[in-house]
C-alpha cells in the first residue's frame, strides 16, 4: 500500500468534507438572512424550500469544480521537490474559494435579472415568500441550468490558477 498516497486522500476527503459543509452552512444562513428571514424550512411554505434546495444544489455544483484545484495544490506540496508552503496553500485555496463565491454571486445575480426580464411584473422573492412553488421551480432551473453551463468553465479558470512548477519545454 502506499502510505502517501493514502494520507493524502484522507486529507483530501476531510478538507473536502469540512469546506462543503461549512460553505453551504453560511450559505444558507446568508441567503436566509438576506431574503428569507421570517421563512423556516419547518412551516408551510414548500416554494421556499424548493428554492433554498436549488440554491444549495447549484452552490454544491460549484463546490464541486472548485475543490479538485485545492486538493491538487495539496498534492503538489506533498509530492514535488520544491514544496509548496503551508501559507501559499491557504492562500490559493482562499483564493480559488473566493472565485466560487463571487461566480456564485454571479449566477444568482443573472438568474434573478433573468427571471426579472422574463416575467415583467412579478417578483420573485415575494412570489417565494407567498409559496408560489411554480415560480420556485422556474427559478431553481433557471439558476441550476446556468450552473451547469458555467461550471466547466470555473474549473478552467481555477486549474490555471494552479502553481504547477515550471517545465522546460525541449522542443
Amino acid at each position: 500500500m502506499n502510505k502517501q498516497l493514502f494520507t493524502l486522500s484522507l486529507i483530501e476527503i476531510v478538507i473536502s468534507i469540512v469546506l462543503s459543509v461549512v460553505i453551504i452552512f453560511f450559505s444558507y444562513r446568508i441567503l436566509k438572512w438576506f431574503f428569507f428571514r421570517n421563512e423556516d424550512l419547518h412551516g408551510e411554505n414548500t416554494a421556499f424550500t424548493v428554492f433554498t434546495s436549488g440554491v444549495i444544489l447549484s452552490i454544491g455544483m460549484i463546490l464541486s469544480e472548485i475543490l479538485p484545484s485545492i486538493t491538487n495544490v495539496i498534492r503538489l506540496s506533498t509530492t514535488q521537490i520544491e514544496s509548496v508552503e503551508m501559507v501559499n496553500i491557504i492562500k490559493f485555496s482562499g483564493i480559488y474559494l473566493l472565485i466560487g463565491f463571487i461566480v456564485a454571486v454571479v449566477i444568482n445575480s443573472t438568474v434573478f435579472m433573468l427571471f426579472s426580464v422574463l416575467t415583467k411584473g412579478l417578483d420573485e422573492f415575494k412570489e417565494i415568500k407567498n409559496n408560489n412553488v411554480p415560480v420556485a421551480i422556474l427559478v431553481v432551473s433557471i439558476l441550476v441550468s446556468i450552473t451547469l453551463i458555467v461550471k466547466d468553465s470555473i474549473a478552467l479558470l481555477i486549474s490555471s490558477l494552479i502553481p504547477y512548477p515550471e517545465v522546460t519545454n525541449y522542443l
